[in-house]
């Protein structure tokens, strides 16, 4: 059986940067991605955000991972050469109903340490005329990136680090014990492999990839649940300037308003079901939803303006009726196999957070 040092299973934004920081300090490292290219699956199915870390818990891996990687994303995107801007986001209220709510995010933003402005519906008014609404929060430091570029930087930088990225190979099972890590591959030549070090960053099927490693403990790997999104594009010129976003809702951020660095406008996404297992297909019948949804802030939408854009599902550990949960970074110290760590429930602000978390994943295998 052949050897090497460090797996890293899943080539999307994540598993690149986990890849990229393991090869950076000397590891030889092996990536192995289940599709036929790296990144095409939840990092290149979002909005292309970079968050500033308002709405997570305090405390929280997602609050504490976004902060710290939305700075070190800008500063990679500065030294790469990675295009992006720092567009900023205005956080609405459409009705004095809403105002406690924005002032509950105010307050969230500041324990995490966001800059956030308070907003009159004048100044909403001069920063987006063609947005309706009763206050805001401007956060400047949200902003936008190529994520496939992102992706490209990473991936090279891993690979002159000496890192490899295998395609069309799915990991399909393995075993842990005291002598160590072995994977087993399918795709075109299948091989099980020896390695003192496996991160498990398979986003959708992060919990599929744990569950058939022989002698994991079951009770360790928590439930999966899919929430799929859907957006839809503006039709011609874009009459915003800023990123906006409504309210929040219980699944997710609500259908706000996202610019491409194109100019391109979208809209979405919204959380249009939880299927049993991931699905892309764009589903017919969600315009008035959206219409709908748009036209409490943006009153002046014009039927026909929209076109179905794309659709992402997210790898969650909770469900529709349950509180959001946080990123899961399962370590050594959690489940006591060293050299193994498990990425669950890695969704939004999962891109900002990329550089983040692989800095958490090199911390976790070192065991005190």
């Amino acid at each position: 059986m052949e050897a090497v040092d460090a797996v890293v299973v899943g080539a999307g934004v994540v598993g690149l940067a986990v890849a990229r920081e393991l090869a950076l300090a000397g590891r030889e490292v092996l990536i192995l991605e289940a599709e036929a290219a790296f990144g095409t699956q939840t990092s290149a199915r979002n909005s292309e955000v970079i968050h500033a870390g308002i709405y997570y818990p305090t405390g929280s891996l997602k609050s504490a991972l976004c902060v710290r990687g939305k700075e070190l994303l800008y500063r990679y995107c500065a030294e790469r050469g990675i295009g992006h801007r720092r567009i900023g986001k205005i956080l609405i209220a459409t009705e004095e109903s809403e105002l406690p709510a924005l002032a509950g995010y105010a307050e969230r933003a500041a324990a995490n340490g966001v800059p956030l402005a308070p907003l009159t519906a004048a100044d909403v008014a001069r920063l987006e005329p063609a947005v309706k609404a009763v206050a805001g929060l401007f956060s400047e430091s949200t902003g936008i990136i190529d994520s496939h570029g992102l992706m490209l930087a990473l991936l090279a930088d891993a690979t002159q680090a000496g890192a490899t990225l295998v395609t069309r190979t799915p990991v399909t099972g393995g075993s842990v014990s005291d002598g160590g890590i072995v994977v087993r591959t399918g795709g075109d030549e299948p091989f099980a492999l020896h390695c003192r070090t496996l991160i498990n960053a398979a986003g959708l099927q992060a919990q599929h990839v744990a569950r058939g490693l022989e002698g994991f403990p079951a009770t360790c790997v928590p439930p999966a649940a899919y929430a799929k999104g859907h957006y839809f594009t503006l039709g011609g010129g874009s009459p915003f300037n800023h990123l906006v976003y409504p309210m929040p809702d219980h699944a997710g951020l609500g259908i706000h308003v996202t610019l491409d660095l194109g100019g391109q406008c979208k809209f979405g996404p919204d959380v249009s079901g939880w299927p049993a297992v991931p699905d892309y297909a764009f589903e017919e019948g969600l315009e008035a939803k959206f219409y709908g949804a748009i036209r409490r802030y943006y009153p002046d939408l014009a039927d026909g303006a929209l076109h179905p854009g794309y659709t992402g599902v997210r790898p969650k550990v909770t469900g529709p009726d349950e509180p959001a949960g946080d990123f899961i970074i399962q370590g050594p110290r959690t489940h006591g196999i060293g050299g193994l760590v498990n990425l669950f429930g890695i969704e939004s602000p999962g891109l900002t957070s990329s550089l983040a978390i692989a800095e958490r994943v090199a911390a976790e295998l070192v065991v005190v």
